[in-house]
């Protein structure tokens, strides 16, 4: 008798308050199905690339030429002889 004594205490608790437990007892633990969480993260990495460079130079050397005359000069002396001479006539 002292059992379903209890018994309609925890139901009428049951139905009033919607708790599950009796004053003074302990009811084991559920066990649940795992639920799960996404986290989605973004980790920045640092990758160097080494990339050589070579860098050539081509030097173009352009030759202008020009014409600068250079002008010299000669002199020349022409001899005539002219015979006056009288005697040989």
């Amino acid at each position: 008798m002292l059992k379903e004594n209890r018994n309609f205490e925890y139901n009428h608790e049951m139905e009033n308050e919607g708790n599950m437990t009796m004053p003074g007892m302990e009811c084991p633990p559920l066990c649940k199905p795992p639920i799960e969480r996404v986290v989605n993260r973004n980790i920045c990495h640092h990758v160097p690339h080494i990339q050589p460079i070579h860098t050539r130079i081509i030097n173009h050397h352009i030759y202008k030429h020009s014409c600068v005359p250079c002008f010299t000069c000669c002199e020349e002396n022409v001899v005539s002889h002219v015979n006056e001479n009288h005697y040989y006539r």
